[in-house]
C-alpha cells in the first residue's frame, strides 16, 4: 500500500492549517509575553546584559513570528546545539521533496515538521542569548498546571497506595483490572495538554478513577488485553531472580499525566510484571508542556515535599526507584527532532538499540503518535502496526487521546460514524485509543 501524503497547513480548512494560522501564533505570543514578564528577573540576575539579552530575545521571537503568519521560507538553524546539523540536513531533505512548490515554508510544508521547527527556533532563541540560555520558557505554566491538578494528584496517589497495601494477594483477575485501571487513568490524564490550549490552564480538576467506566465508550480502540497478556507473561515465565523484565514508557506531558505515568511504572515493578522502568524525556522544553528532565526531577520532589501522607510517600518511594535504578530516566535529542519514528534506526541508530532492549514501549500523546503514524493522511481501517511504516524495535503500544487529524485501526465505518455524530472527534481530545503492535 502507498504511503498517504503528510498532513499540512496547505490543505486549508484542515486543523493543520488552522493550528499554524492561530495555535501556533497565540502559543509564540505567550512566549514573547514570558520572556517580557521576566525582564527585570534577568536584570537582577545578569545586570545590563540580562536586560539586553532579554530584548534581543523577544526581537528574535517577534520576527519568527512574523515569518510564520507571513509564510515566509523556513531558514536554517544558527546556534550551535549538538541537534543543528540534522535539523539544517532536514530542512535540505525537504527542499528536495518541495520540486516546484518553492522553498519549503510555513504552510506549504508538512505540519509535524512546521510545528516542531517553530518549538525549536523558539529554543534557538533563548540558546543564542547567553545568559539566559536556560531559562524554560514554559516552566510557570507547567508548574502551575501541577498544582491546580493537586486534588487529583491526592485521590490518584491515595488509591495507589491502596492497591500497593494488597498488591501481594490479588489474583489475576484483580491484578488485570488494577492495571487496566491505571493504563485508563495514564491515557486519560494525556487529556492535559497545554500545546492544545495554547498554554492556557488545561488541569486535571477532578478524579480520573470515579469517571472510568463512563469514560470507557470514548476509547475507540481498546488492546489493554494485549498489554496484560504481555507483561503477565513476562512475570509467569520470570522465575529466574536475576532476569530483567524491561518496560520503556516514552512520557508526553509534564503535570498530572507525568504523576500517572509514574503510578502506572511503580504498579508495574511492585507487582513484579517488571523489574526496570525505562522513562524518556525531551531534552529541551517541547510543545509547551512536555516533560524534561527538570521537570521530572521536580515532580518527585514537590511530592516528596507535600502536605499529604500519600503524596509524600510516593515522592519518597519514587526517589528511591531513580536512587537504586530500577526506574532510569534517559533523554535523547532525537525526540525533539521532526523525524518520523520510522527514521530512528538510520538518524539515531543508538536509540533505536537502547530501544530494542525493551519487553514493552509504552509512548504517551498525540505527538509521539503523530510520529509513529508519520502525521499522514492515512484511511482510518489502516492497522496501526502497518502505520508504523517498519518502526518496531520491540512490542509497542500507544496511550493517546486524540487532538489531530490522524487516526488508524478503527473498524470499517467507524470513522465515517464518528464524523457524522461528532464533527470534532478527531481534535478535541474526547476520544482516546490503546494501540498495540507486537510483529518485530
Amino acid at each position: 500500500m502507498a504511503i498517504p501524503c503528510s498532513l499540512s497547513g496547505k490543505f486549508e480548512g484542515s486543523f493543520a492549517y488552522v493550528t499554524i494560522k492561530d495555535r501556533l501564533p497565540q502559543i509564540l505570543t505567550k512566549v514573547i509575553d514570558t520572556v517580557h514578564r521576566h525582564k527585570n528577573t534577568f536584570f537582577e540576575k545578569y545586570g545590563e546584559e540580562g536586560l539586553a539579552v532579554g530584548k534581543k530575545t523577544i526581537s528574535f521571537l517577534s520576527k519568527l513570528r512574523n515569518e510564520l503568519q507571513t509564510d515566509k521560507p523556513i531558514i536554517a538553524l544558527t546556534d550551535t546545539f549538538p541537534d543543528c546539523e540534522l535539523w539544517n540536513q532536514y530542512l535540505e531533505y525537504q527542499t528536495s521533496l518541495m520540486k516546484e512548490e518553492g522553498p519549503p515554508s510555513w504552510f506549504k510544508s508538512p505540519w509535524l515538521y512546521v510545528e516542531c521547527y517553530m518549538y525549536r527556533r523558539i529554543h534557538e532563541a533563548i540558546t543564542l542569548n547567553p545568559p539566559i540560555c536556560d531559562f524554560d520558557v514554559f516552566m510557570e505554566s507547567k508548574h502551575q498546571s501541577f498544582f491546580e491538578s493537586q486534588q487529583a494528584i491526592i485521590t490518584l496517589c491515595t488509591y495507589f497506595h491502596e492497591i500497593l497495601k494488597s498488591i501481594g494477594d490479588l489474583t489475576d483477575d484483580q491484578m488485570s483490572e488494577e492495571l487496566f485501571k491505571l493504563l485508563q487513568v495514564s491515557l486519560w490524564g494525556n487529556k492535559c495538554d497545554l500545546s492544545i490550549s495554547a498554554g492556557q490552564d488545561n488541569s486535571q480538576k477532578s478524579c480520573l478513577l470515579n469517571s472510568l467506566q463512563d469514560l470507557k465508550p470514548l476509547i475507540l480502540v481498546n488492546d489493554m488485553a494485549n498489554v496484560w497478556t504481555l507483561v503477565s507473561s513476562f512475570k509467569k515465565g520470570n522465575t529466574n531472580e536475576s532476569s530483567s523484565l524491561r518496560v520503556d514508557i516514552v512520557l508526553d506531558n509534564a503535570g498530572f499525566e507525568l504523576v500517572t505515568d509514574l503510578a502506572l511504572a511503580d504498579f508495574l515493578l511492585s507487582s513484579k510484571m517488571a523489574t526496570q522502568i525505562h522513562f524518556h524525556g525531551k531534552s529541551m522544553p517541547w510543545y509547551v508542556s512536555d516533560t524534561t528532565k527538570q521537570d521530572f526531577n521536580w515532580t518527585i520532589k514537590q511530592l516528596q515535599a507535600a502536605n499529604h501522607m500519600w503524596m509524600s510517600k510516593c515522592g519518597i518511594k519514587w526517589e528511591g526507584n531513580l536512587n537504586n535504578e530500577s526506574w532510569v530516566y534517559h533523554d535523547h535529542l532525537f525526540w525533539s527532532l521532526p523525524h518520523e519514528f520510522c527514521d530512528m534506526a538510520q538518524i539515531s541508530p543508538d536509540l533505536y538499540a537502547e530501544l530494542q532492549k525493551s519487553n514493552l514501549i509504552i509512548f504517551k500523546g498525540d505527538l509521539n503518535y503523530r510520529k509513529l503514524t508519520g502525521d499522514r493522511k492515512w484511511d482510518f481501517t489502516v492497522p496501526f502496526s502497518q502505520s508504523l511504516n517498519g518502526f518496531q524495535p520491540a512490542p509497542l503500544g500507544s496511550l493517546r487521546t486524540l487532538k489531530s487529524d490522524v487516526q488508524v485501526g478503527l473498524k470499517t465505518g467507524q470513522g465515517e460514524q464518528l464524523t457524522f455524530s461528532d464533527p470534532d472527534w478527531l481534535i478535541s481530545g474526547k476520544y482516546g485509543v490503546i494501540q498495540f503492535s507486537t510483529a518485530v
